[in-house]
């Protein structure tokens, strides 16, 4: 049986890192409705996200989006993070929302286009140097709508040497995650559309260069444990972007949709060393939280990724091996059936009492009245938002 002191070590080390885009104004492809108390700017999103780690105590880390992120100085942002307890973590570049990039960015027919967006992504590199940030999270909506309308091998030569110069930019302990996506907004063609291609290109280019799996990326019936458990397997894993979708990208609330596939892939990382600091997997959340409180939303993410997690701790696998030696299949799917249906929350309750922190932090946060005060001060100036 699992050491419940081990579990709880396990879980107070995991570190789950979260988007600065999360905080402001987001949501479908349709409408953005805008809340009160909305950050207005990098620093205010830095708020709210030392208010996720202060009621979690398990998410120091912030990612920035560049250019909806972007400050005059990089240092100070890196700065007023540490002072809040927080650092930044992953840069997300974007070459998608830019008039020029229409019929691509990295891949497009056109050398100038090719150079403003491989700029774009060296400057991101930059903006890595100035605030310590170890990661380049790319992610390309490149593609095209009909046959015929580009080379599609062209395209992945064109990507290949977009990639390769960025690369070999990178700096000592930096890193190229590179996401998929199987479609949308290109319909016919996408560039980078699932893991094998983009662990392809990563493997060509070095070992900086890892895959990320966007939870909300893959088509319905996708076994997404399984792409989990190879990319372990070759040390490809560069990390997560943690969501849950009822179809394509909803970027909803981690395990809102599918808390087992959330425990099947959590239960796939803690059996092949995921957990591990040498393995090096980034915890990354990606949501776009559209008509739900942002901070409150956020924190309930981080504690779904906590109980998956502990579920997937809780698996007995002496006695899942054991099962799966003899060929016992019930049995087998018993043991993880059993793991899965405990309820861990009194086991998150516990942990979070001895380390200091309220057992709810969702019900903590609310309770702090920060909310009300938030949506009375923030008046004024420009919510921020994802440029939709």
């Amino acid at each position: 049986m699992p050491d419940i002191a081990a579990v709880k070590a396990a879980l107070a080390a995991q570190r789950i890192e979260t988007p600065s885009w999360g905080y402001g104004n987001s949501g479908t492809r349709f409408k953005v409705f805008a809340q009160p108390g909305v950050p207005r700017t990098p620093y205010e999103k830095l708020d709210d996200a030392a208010q996720v780690h202060a009621y979690t105590g398990v998410a120091p880390k912030v990612s920035l989006h560049i250019p909806w992120d972007r400050v005059d100085d990089y240092a100070a942002l890196a700065a007023y993070a540490e002072e809040r307890g927080l650092e930044l973590g992953a840069i997300n570049s974007n070459t998608f929302q830019d008039d020029t990039y229409k019929l691509g960015s990295v891949c497009h027919p056109d050398p100038a286009v090719r150079r403003r967006a491989v700029d774009h992504l060296l400057d991101c590199v930059d903006i890595m140097d100035a605030t310590g940030s170890a990661d380049l999270k790319l992610w390309f909506a490149d593609g095209t709508n009909y046959p015929g309308q580009d080379d599609v091998t062209a395209r992945q030569e064109r990507l290949a040497e977009s990639l390769a110069e960025v690369y070999e930019r990178l700096g000592e302990g930096q890193r190229m995650l590179l996401e998929y996506k199987f479609f949308e907004p290109a319909f016919y063609t996408t560039d980078v559309p699932d893991w094998g291609t983009a662990y392809a290109h990563c493997l060509k280019l070095g070992p900086k260069a890892r895959v990320v799996v966007d939870t909300g990326h893959h088509a319905p019936g996708t076994n997404i444990e399984f792409i989990v458990a190879l990319l372990l397997r070759e040390g490809r894993l560069g990390g997560f972007d943690f969501n849950s979708r009822f179809y394509a990208d909803d970027d909803l609330m981690a395990g809102a949709a599918d808390p087992f596939q959330l425990f099947r892939i959590m239960r796939e990382v803690v059996r092949n060393g995921g957990l591990a600091p040498a393995s090096d997997v980034a915890f990354m959340l990606d949501q776009c939280h559209n008509i739900e409180a942002k901070v409150p939303a956020v924190i309930r993410s981080v504690a779904n990724v906590q109980e998956a997690t502990a579920k997937a701790l809780l698996v007995d696998a002496e006695a899942l091996a054991a099962a799966q030696r003899d060929g016992d299949v019930l049995a087998a799917n018993a043991v993880l059936m059993d793991a899965y249906d405990t309820d861990v929350r009194p086991l998150l309750r516990a942990l979070r009492e001895e380390r200091g922190l309220d057992p709810d932090p969702v019900a903590a946060y609310l309770r702090s009245g920060r909310q009300e005060r938030i949506a009375a001060e923030r008046v004024g100036g420009d919510q921020a938002g994802w440029g939709a």
